[in-house]
């Protein structure tokens, strides 16, 4: 099912620079070869032609689809009952969340960021972000909080299980809640958990361009599903959520 959601807004600074020819070129060429009645069942070349859809967004684009994104998750009250909320920082053409982080640490929600855990392979921490922490890359050149003694101090972190929403970067989605991420398995291993019945679950919530979306995605028994998915257009729910 999905909710149309209010017109775009503007404003917003970005980050975000106009790709380069070559990122066209390749997502014209992914479109002759692969319509998307006929896309390849190949994780890996899903995601050449699903990031190229992305990375091909004009930053005015870009802006839109953020201010978007912000309008209509406060324009959703399942959401915002929601006070511990883990989003990202965005690369590669992600959909940027960071205009929806300032309004709702102005509404004093407690806003979290992954981080990839110092010990355990393959893990994810969520350290509370405040406007003024420092930020480093990671050995993948993305932006997450330094791990100094704050980001240690167990007061300033939340395992996955006690928030109530994580935001989750993706590649691509489909209608039943199927999720395409990069590949390293950091947030399917991070919330491995959430397959069991009992316990504390948060609200697993994909972030995306609306250009994302497909009608069946192959997933993996590993794979973990998503409750929803909020676009620049419209709020997708999943599994009888919403």
């Amino acid at each position: 099912m999905g909710i149309r959601l209010g017109p775009f807004g503007s404003g917003l600074t970005s980050r975000r620079h106009i790709r380069g020819s070559s990122l066209l070129l390749v997502l014209l060429i992914f479109t002759i070869l692969f319509p998307l009645k006929l896309m390849p069942a190949n994780k890996r070349e899903l995601r050449a032609y699903l990031r190229a859809q992305r990375t091909a967004l004009s930053a005015q684009q870009q802006r839109q689809h953020a201010q978007a994104l912000a309008q209509g998750f406060l324009q959703a009250p399942s959401l915002l009952k929601h006070r511990h909320i883990a989003f990202y920082l965005p690369q590669d053409g992600e959909i940027d969340p960071r205009p929806l982080m300032q309004v709702l640490l102005k509404r004093r929600h407690c806003v979290y960021l992954p981080v990839l855990h110092p010990v355990s392979h393959h893990q994810l921490w969520f350290v509370r972000y405040h406007t003024k922490m420092p930020l480093i890359a990671n050995r993948f050149g993305i932006l997450e909080p330094q791990l100094t003694a704050y980001g240690h101090r167990a007061s300033n972190r939340l395992p996955a299980w006690a928030l109530g929403i994580i935001a989750l970067p993706l590649v691509g989605f489909d209608s039943q809640g199927g999720r395409l991420g990069m590949g390293g398995g950091f947030y399917d291993r991070s919330l491995a958990f959430t397959r069991r019945a009992q316990g504390n679950k948060p609200l697993l919530l994909g972030l995306a361009h609306e250009c994302q979306k497909l009608d069946d995605l192959p997933v993996e028994p590993w794979d973990i599903p998503l409750q929803g998915v909020l676009t620049e257009a419209h709020l997708y729910w999943h599994n009888g959520k919403g």
